[in-house]
C-alpha cells in the first residue's frame, strides 16, 4: 500500500486528534458523533476507552507528549470507574480498559493503568456462568431473558489473557478459553455468517437459539457483528493456536469479503444491495482491516494466504482513506464518515442511533489499521 498515502491519513486523524484534546480530556466524547461533532460526555456507556486509545495510537505515531498527558487524565477517569463500579455491569470491560489501561501499562508502565484493569477483568470473569460456559452478556446475571453472549465478545477477551500474563491467575484465561469455545461453537451459522447474539437455557446451559439485536433480522448478518467475528477468531488463534479458529477465520472472513459491495465498505447489514439504498457502516471495515492485519502477522496463514488477504485488507483500507477518512477538524470530528451505531429495522430491537455518523470504534479501529500498515506496532489487544 502507497507509504505516503498512509503517512497522510496519520498526519490528518492526528491533527484532529490533537484538536480534540482542548474538549476530550477531563471529558469523554460521546459514543458516536450528532451532525458529525461528538457531544461532551461523562465516563460512561461501552465506547470511551476508544478514545483513549485513539490518543495512544496517535501518542506512538508522533511522540506528542500533549497525547500522553491527556490519555493518562483519562486512565485515572477509568481508575475511578472500575473503583466506584460507574456503568460496569456488561461484559464491555475489554472495550473500555483494553486500549486505554492496558494501553497505557504497555507504554509507560503505568501501575495505576495496571490495576485499573486487573480490576477490569476481575469485574468480567464476575459474569461467568458456569451453565453454558459463557461471560453473559448484558442485564440481571442469571435472569432468563438476558441468558446470552454476544459476538462482540470476543474482543473483549484479550483483556483476560493479558491479566493471566501479569498476574500469574490462570483463572482468566481458563475463562477467556471457555467463553471463546462456546462461542464458535454457537455464533457461527453453516454458511459462515454469524449471529449477533446466542440464548441458552438458564437451569441446564443448552443451547436455545440466536437472535440479532443489531442486525436486520435474526437469519441475516449484521455486519460489525461479522466484523467482529473476523477480528475475534483471528486474536482467538493467536491466543490458543487452535485449529478450528485459524479455519473459522478464512471461513468467516470470506463470507464478509463475498457480501461487500463496490467500494469494499458494507451496508449496516451484509444482507443489503446497492438498490436498498441503506446506510453504509465505515467502522465494520476498520475493525475487518485489523483483524486481517492481525492473522497476518501472528502465524495463522500460509504465505499465499497472507498475500490474498492483506491485498483485501489494503483496498479495504484505501477505500476508507479515498472515500469515508475525515481530512480536516472542519469537516467534522471524528476519524471516519459514515458509520452506525444502531439502525432499525422491523425484526430487530433497538431505534436509529448515530447513522451516517462518526463513531468511537470506527475512529480507533480506523486509526489502528494505519498504524498496523505505517510500524511494527506492539498490539494493546
Amino acid at each position: 500500500m502507497n507509504r505516503k498515502k498512509l503517512e497522510t491519513a496519520a498526519l490528518q486523524a492526528t491533527e484532529v486528534l490533537k484538536k480534540n484534546l482542548e474538549i476530550y480530556t477531563e471529558k469523554f466524547p460521546g459514543s458516536n458523533t450528532e451532525n458529525q461533532i461528538y457531544p461532551v460526555s461523562e465516563n460512561i456507556e461501552w465506547t470511551t476507552g476508544f478514545c483513549t486509545g485513539t490518543y495512544w495510537l496517535a501518542y506512538e505515531l508522533t511522540k506528542d507528549e500533549a497525547f500522553r498527558k491527556s490519555a493518562m487524565v483519562q486512565v485515572e477517569s477509568f481508575y475511578k470507574r472500575i473503583e466506584n463500579k460507574i456503568d460496569v455491569d456488561h461484559h464491555d470491560m475489554g472495550f473500555l480498559y483494553t486500549p486505554s489501561c492496558v494501553a497505557a501499562y504497555m507504554l509507560t508502565g503505568s501501575e495505576r493503568a495496571k490495576e485499573a484493569a486487573i480490576l477490569a477483568a476481575d469485574q468480567l470473569i464476575s459474569r461467568f456462568q458456569e451453565k453454558g460456559q459463557f461471560i453473559q452478556a448484558w442485564g440481571t446475571l442469571g435472569a432468563e431473558d438476558n441468558y446470552r453472549l454476544i459476538i462482540d465478545c470476543l474482543l473483549n477477551l484479550p483483556l483476560l489473557y493479558w491479566a493471566s500474563q501479569v498476574t500469574g491467575y490462570e483463572k482468566y484465561r481458563d475463562i477467556a478459553f471457555h467463553h471463546t469455545r462456546t462461542s464458535l461453537e454457537n455464533l457461527v451459522r453453516e454458511d459462515f455468517s454469524t449471529y449477533h447474539t446466542y440464548f441458552f437455557n438458564s437451569e441446564t446451559g443448552e443451547p436455545v437459539k440466536g437472535v440479532t439485536a443489531q442486525g436486520y433480522k435474526n437469519n441475516s448478518a449484521w455486519a460489525r457483528g461479522q466484523a467482529w467475528g473476523v477480528y475475534g477468531t483471528a486474536l482467538a488463534w493467536r491466543y490458543l493456536k487452535d485449529e478450528k479458529c485459524k479455519e473459522l477465520f478464512k471461513k468467516v472472513t470470506d463470507f464478509y469479503l463475498a457480501n461487500l459491495p463496490q467500494d469494499k465498505v458494507p451496508y449496516w447489514d451484509l444482507s443489503f444491495k446497492a438498490e436498498d439504498k441503506e446506510p453504509k457502516d465505515s467502522s465494520a471495515a476498520a475493525i475487518v482491516v485489523c483483524g486481517i492485519l492481525e492473522m497476518c502477522e501472528n502465524g495463522g496463514l500460509t504465505d499465499k494466504e497472507q498475500e490474498y488477504y492483506k491485498e483485501k485488507a489494503y483496498e479495504m483500507l484505501e477505500s476508507l482513506i479515498d472515500n469515508y477518512s475525515v481530512k480536516s477538524s472542519q469537516d467534522a470530528n471524528g476519524l471516519i464518515l459514515h458509520g452506525v451505531y444502531a439502525k432499525s429495522s422491523e425484526y430487530n430491537s433497538v431505534t436509529d442511533r448515530g447513522v451516517d455518523e462518526c463513531n468511537l470504534w470506527g475512529d480507533y479501529f480506523y486509526l489502528e489499521a494505519v498504524v498496523r500498515c505505517l510500524k511494527k506496532w506492539n498490539s494493546y489487544w
